[in-house]
């Protein structure tokens, strides 16, 4: 189809955000506008400045026979840590304190803005890696892996106390819970849902003790793959507890005094070097 600059440019743009992660030719773009190779390449120039000048991501071109340009989401790290600075604002909150040392964060798992921004904290973590897939446990996890797996371009999977019978024959790992030790539990995933030697993130919403991390980093291990990172929205540091892997949060709470209602709440680990 035969755009004017402007209508090729915004299309152009649209694509490369609704494909992270992924090569495109510059074949591709020249067959697609019916334009030629240097007016394709001086529209990647404005949107390579663009996205970077906004804050949206880097537009990375591989030069060669089989190069192309890609779009990675990275955010500068003063935006990453303005975002978790406003989540913080908003968590700490007493009204949020759990019986059992829990934290409410149902409104943020739910508030499309907050898991964008949560997305795209983590995906820049991972500028240039290969990763394969987001696990996740059902609940609470889901809207955070999917956020973070569209960020990245890549599927996300689905760990379930008990299998749905339309995912086929499963695999399954018991775990014990860090802040309930006495009490056991299962998480299942589908035989077909990771293939082997991937490169995988775990996403999950409150992380406390480890035992959910720990029980996906146990499926993993079955798949013979690799557990690149896991990340939580928020951390309770219970030095009671301990934890298997070295999972990131956006947000830690140090304390919580459900009786005066005070919270110890501060930038998570995701920033330590």
């Amino acid at each position: 189809m035969k755009l004017k600059r402007s209508e090729r440019i915004v299309d152009m743009t649209a694509t490369l955000l609704d494909n992270p992660n992924k090569m495109f030719s510059l074949k591709d773009f020249t067959t697609k506008y019916e334009s030629a190779k240097s007016s394709i390449s001086e529209d990647l120039a404005i949107i390579k400045e663009t996205f970077e000048n906004n804050n949206i991501g880097i537009i990375e071109t591989i030069v060669g026979s089989n190069g192309g340009v890609i779009y990675f989401p990275k955010l500068k790290p003063e935006i990453q840590e303005m975002y978790v600075e406003e989540l913080i604002n908003d968590l700490d909150n007493p009204k949020r304190i759990l019986p059992g040392g829990y934290f409410y964060l149902s409104d943020i798992i739910t508030n499309p803005k907050y898991l964008e921004n949560i997305a795209k904290v983590i995906a820049s973590q991972h500028y240039g890696e290969k990763i394969d897939y987001v696990l996740t446990v059902a609940t609470k996890g889901v809207s955070v892996a999917q956020a973070v797996a569209k960020e990245l371009g890549i599927p996300f999977v689905i760990a379930r106390k008990e299998s749905k019978i339309t995912e086929g024959s499963t695999v399954s790992v018991k775990y014990k819970s860090q802040s309930a030790p006495n009490l056991v539990k299962n998480m299942e995933i589908g035989r077909e849902s990771l293939k082997e030697n991937s490169n995988i993130l775990l996403v999950d919403d409150f992380f406390r003790g480890g035992g959910t991390i720990n029980g996906m980093a146990s499926i993993v291990e079955i798949f013979n793959s690799k557990v690149v990172a896991s990340y939580v929205i928020c951390e309770f540091n219970d030095k009671g507890l301990t934890q298997k892997l070295n999972t990131k949060s956006l947000v830690l709470i140090t304390g919580m005094d459900p009786d005066t209602g005070k919270i110890d709440i501060q930038k998570g680990t995701i920033f330590d070097k």
